[in-house]
């Protein structure tokens, strides 16, 4: 028998009933493979789900965690494409906190060479979600002008490195000048410090864009609508505003947020020539081919290794995820299992 820890909520709105947990695994299923799991990736659809504020959320009880890497320690006996000993990274829709997965190989990929598990753990979801929005919906092309807000972020940092890598001209927005200096180490020059009137800042710059990759919502997110070009998209990938700042939602300011959140008219966005598209990548899950189809793609690029702001050991769940709610942190947030 296998011993696993992984971590458990009773269900979701509490962020305080997660618990960390141990049993033994049973008998691997003929059309699994069991990893060892090294590295855990924590992403904001984590905190949405323990809160109750994630529409995929599981109802009752359930493990939280999108992807994950580390060792293949034994194949089922229907699993040819992996052997015991593989580096391997991969996706889970939830159950990812957790030493040990049994996983379906078709959502396994190969941790690059040169790796560490902390950035195979840190690649998949930030890395498609920017790839998802800046090519499938946005259709980016060469030479167009591009507004990444979060650019300091996990999504915000591989959609910096992925606009480069099209030919594209990105324009990053950080939260606070602390952020400035790692984006410049990396050769991106264009980075705005966002102000409490964004509009007003983007206007006083003469600032437009043929495309906008926005998380946060609100605010920003309609004068970033308001600097597009004509033919501009805003690409929609999730609502950082309502984030809770404590264990639990705060209801009120959740719904007064709500009801102030952008509007669009089909008929003025007709006449501005502008369109608004959003998404949630949890569904590519139920869509293994055309995930798979996208990663291929990216394979391609050959992209550095993604940024890990912030490694916690396994244990330190509730830290980590404290500190990925704070809104301080660059690049990736990891929880460390060996």
């Amino acid at each position: 028998m296998t011993e696993r820890q992984y971590w458990l909520t009773p269900k979701a709105g509490n962020i305080a009933r997660l618990s960390l947990h141990r049993d033994n695994a049973g008998p691997l299923p003929a059309d699994k493979v069991r990893i060892a799991v090294h590295a855990v990736g924590l992403n904001f659809a984590d905190i949405f789900a323990l809160t109750g504020l994630y529409s995929a959320t599981p109802q009752g009880a359930f493990t939280p965690g999108l992807e994950f890497s580390g060792v293949v320690l034994e194949c089922g006996s229907d699993c040819s494409q992996w052997q015991p000993g593989d580096r391997v990274m991969g996706v889970t829709r939830f159950g990812g906190y957790s030493t040990l997965i049994d996983s379906d190989p078709a959502y396994l990929w190969s941790l690059p060479e040169g790796w560490d598990f902390a950035a195979g753990a840190a690649y998949p979801v930030q890395t498609l979600t920017a790839w998802y929005a800046l090519k499938s919906l946005g259709n980016l092309q060469p030479g167009q002008h591009v507004l990444i807000h979060s650019a300091a972020g996990g999504v915000g940092l591989q959609a910096m490195q992925l606009t480069r890598a099209l030919g594209g001209l990105p324009v990053g927005t950080v939260g606070s000048d602390d952020k400035v200096a790692l984006l410049r180490s990396m050769g991106f020059d264009k980075v705005l410090v966002r102000e409490k009137d964004f509009a007003q800042q983007l206007e006083r710059e003469h600032q437009q864009f043929d495309l906008v990759l926005d998380g946060i919502g609100g605010a920003v997110q309609k004068a970033s609508f308001n600097a597009l070009n004509p033919m501009g998209r805003l690409v929609v990938f999730g609502a950082a505003e309502f984030t809770p700042s404590g264990q639990r939602p705060d209801y009120l300011r959740a719904l007064l947020r709500y009801l102030r959140r952008p509007r669009y008219d089909v008929m003025d966005m007709i006449s501005a020539n502008k369109s608004v598209m959003a998404f949630n990548l949890i569904w590519l899950w139920e869509q293994n081919d055309r995930m798979r189809a996208l990663v291929d793609e990216l394979g391609g690029l050959n992209l550095p290794a993604p940024h890990v702001g912030n490694l916690y050991c396994f244990s330190e769940a509730h830290d980590a995820l404290t500190k990925l709610q704070s809104g301080s942190t660059t690049g990736k947030v990891v929880l460390c299992c060996s």
